[in-house]
C-alpha cells in the first residue's frame, strides 16, 4: 500500500523564473518524488491579479497558503506547488500548481508566459483558466497561447493534425470567470454556464482575415480540450474588503460567491481525474525507491507498454533488441543514481546519530572512569538506531564501514584499549555485513536478469493484447470527439470544415481497421 502523503504545511516553489530563465527547485522536486500515491494534478493559469491563488487556497481547504497580493503587482512568480491528501479520494494525493500571472507588464521576457502555460498544461490532469469580467473577444485573445502550443510541444505524430495528436495527452479544461455580472440568457432562454461557453466557442461566419484568426482560436479550444467546463463567479466582497480576502470570515463573503466557489471546488474534488500517461498508466510523484529491483520491473513494464502502444500503431515490431539494450542502460544509470542517493542518505543519518557522541567527546566523558564502557554503550546505541532507520538503500553497510574507519583514530585519542577493541570489532562486523550484502545483491541481480530474459517474450505478448484494447479505446474516444465536432460544424454552417473533419474521420476509421481495431 502506498504511504500517505506527508503533511506539507505550505506551498513550495517548484519552478523558478529568474530573468526569463525557468529552473526546477530541488527541494520541491524532492517532496514531489516522495509521493508514491497516484496524483490528481490541478494547475491554474490566467492573467495576473485575477485571484488565481485565492481559488487554489480554497481547493486546499485553507485560508492562507498560496500568497495573495493586495497591490497591482503580481505576487506569484514561477510555479508554486502544494501536495495534500485528496479530500475525496483515499490513497490519492492532490497536487495544486499555482502559476504566475500572464501578461504582467513588469515582465522583461515575452516568452516566459508561453513556457509557464505549456508546463502547467503538460503537468496537470485538469487545467483551470481564470479570467475576469466576461468571455468576450478580448478574453479569448488572452488565450492566444493555445494557438502556439504546437510550437512548444512535440508528440509522436499519428497524422499531421495537431488536434488529433494533442487530445490524448491534454488535461481537462475548466474556465472560471470572476466578477461576472451578465445574465446567462439567450433571448427568453436561460442558458447554463456550459451552454454559454459552447455558444462563445461557436465558429463565426465570414471569410475575412479577422474572422479566420478568431475562428482559429476557437477551433484550438474545441479540438484540444474536448472535456471543458465553465464556472462564473460574482464579485467576492465589497470593494473595501477585496485587499484582505484571506482575512475575511465566511459570512463577509458574498453568499452568491460562496455558493459558486463551493460548486467549483466540489467539481474539482469529485471530477478531476488522476494524471495518466498515454496507455492509461497512473502517475505518481516518483517511482518507489524501497526496492530497487521492484522499481526496475515496474519501469520495465512501463517502457514495454509505451513501446508496444507506439509499435502497434506503427505496425513495427523489430525494435525488441534495441528496447532491451536501452532498458539495461536505463537500469544501470538508475542504479548509479540510487547508490549516490543511498550514500548521501546514510551519511546524513550517521552524522545525526553521532552528534551526541561528539558532544560527550568534547566534554571529556570518555576519558573519565568508566568512559570506555560508556563509549561502547553509545556506539551500540548509534549502530542500533542506524539499523532501525528506514530508506537507507543499497549502500547502508558500506557507508557504515567507511564511517567506522574514519573514526578509528578516536581510540588512540582516548587511549583506551577497550575502545580500540570495540571499534575494531565493529569494523570487522561491518566488513562481514558488507560482503554478505554484496553477495546477496549479486545473486538477486543475476536472478533478476534471468527473470527478465525469461519473461520478456511473455510480457510482450501480454502487453500487446492489453495495449491493443487500450489503444482501441483511445482511438474510439478520439473518433467520438471528431464526430461531435463534425455535427457541430454542420449545424453552424461550416460545410468546408465539416468536409475536412469527415475526411479525418474516414482516415481514422481506416487506420483502426488496418490495425484490426473495433470501430464503435
Amino acid at each position: 500500500m502506498d504511504a500517505p502523503v506527508l503533511p506539507m504545511p505550505a506551498p513550495l516553489r517548484l519552478v523558478t523564473n529568474k530573468d526569463g530563465v525557468l529552473a526546477l527547485n530541488t527541494a520541491a522536486l524532492a517532496v514531489l518524488r516522495s509521493v508514491t500515491q497516484p496524483v490528481v494534478v490541478v494547475a491554474i493559469a490566467g492573467p495576473y491579479r485575477t485571484g488565481k491563488s485565492f481559488l487554489m487556497n480554497r481547493l486546499a481547504q485553507k485560508r492562507t497558503g498560496f500568497p495573495l497580493g493586495p497591490t497591482v503587482y503580481a505576487e506569484t512568480k514561477g510555479i508554486w506547488m502544494w501536495c495534500l491528501p485528496h479530500p475525496r479520494q483515499p490513497r490519492v494525493t492532490l497536487v495544486l500548481l499555482d502559476t504566475e500571472g500572464l501578461e504582467d507588464p513588469n515582465k522583461d521576457d515575452d516568452h516566459s508566459d508561453a513556457w509557464i502555460f505549456t508546463l502547467a498544461l503538460l503537468l496537470s490532469s485538469t487545467l483551470v483558466y481564470n479570467s475576469v469580467g466576461t468571455i468576450d473577444q478580448r478574453a479569448l485573445e488572452q488565450l492566444r497561447l493555445v494557438t502556439e502550443l504546437s510550437e512548444h510541444i512535440r508528440v509522436r505524430e499519428k497524422d499531421n493534425n495537431p488536434a488529433s495528436n494533442f487530445v490524448s495527452i491534454f488535461p481537462g479544461f475548466v474556465w472560471t470567470v470572476r466578477d461576472f455580472t451578465l445574465q446567462l440568457r439567450d433571448g427568453e432562454k436561460t442558458l447554463s454556464e456550459d451552454e454559454y461557453l459552447e455558444d462563445v466557442l461557436r465558429l463565426q461566419t465570414g471569410g475575412g482575415q479577422k474572422a479566420q484568426e478568431r475562428n482559429e482560436l476557437r477551433r484550438c479550444l474545441r479540438n484540444f480540450f474536448p472535456r471543458r467546463k465553465l464556472f462564473t463567479m460574482e464579485r467576492p466582497a465589497a470593494d473595501a474588503n477585496l485587499t484582505r480576502l484571506e482575512e475575511l470570515r465566511e459570512d463577509e463573503l458574498q453568499p452568491g460567491f460562496r455558493k459558486q466557489v463551493d460548486a467549483f471546488c466540489r467539481y474539482i474534488w469529485e471530477e478531476a481525474p488522476v494524471k495518466v500517461l498515454p496507455g492509461g498508466h497512473q502517475v505518481t510523484g516518483s517511482a518507489s525507491y524501497d526496492a530497487l529491483l521492484a522499481v526496475h520491473r515496474d519501469c520495465e513494464q512501463r517502457a514495454l507498454a509505451l513501446f508496444l502502444s507506439r509499435a502497434f500503431a506503427d505496425h513495427k515490431h523489430q525494435y525488441n533488441d534495441e528496447l532491451v539494450h536501452k532498458l539495461e542502460a536505463a537500469k544501470e544509470e538508475f542504479c548509479q543514481r540510487n547508490k549516490e542517493a543511498s550514500e548521501q542518505r546514510c551519511r546524513t543519518v550517521l552524522q545525526e546519530l553521532w552528534r551526541d557522541v561528539e558532544l560527550r567527546l568534547q566534554r571529556g566523558d570518555y576519558v573519565a572512569r568508566g568512559g570506555a564502557q560508556l563509549f561502547k554503550e553509545d556506539v551500540n546505541r548509534v549502530l542500533e538506531e542506524y539499523k532501525q532507520r528506514p530508506d537507507k538503500g543499497v549502500r547502508a553497510e558500506a557507508v557504515l564501514k567507511e564511517f567506522l574507519r574514519e573514526h578509528e583514530g578516536l581510540a588512540q585519542v582516548l587511549k583506551a584499549t577497550e575502545v580500540q577493541l570495540e571499534l575494531a570489532e565493529r569494523q570487522q562486523e561491518a566488513a562481514a555485513a558488507e560482503a554478505e550484502a554484496a553477495r546477496k545483491a549479486t545473486e538477486a541481480w543475476r536472478e533478476d536478469q534471468k527473470r527478465s530474459m525469461e519473461e520478456h517474450k511473455r510480457q510482450l505478448e501480454q502487453w500487446m493484447k492489453k495495449e491493443k484494447h487500450t489503444w482501441e479505446e483511445e482511438l474510439n474516444r478520439m473518433l467520438e470527439h471528431h464526430r461531435k465536432e463534425y455535427k457541430a460544424l454542420l449545424q453552424e454552417g461550416f460545410r468546408r470544415e465539416a468536409a475536412a473533419k469527415e475526411k479525418q474521420i474516414r482516415e481514422l476509421q481506416e487506420e483502426m481497421r488496418s490495425c484490426n481495431c473495433t470501430v464503435l
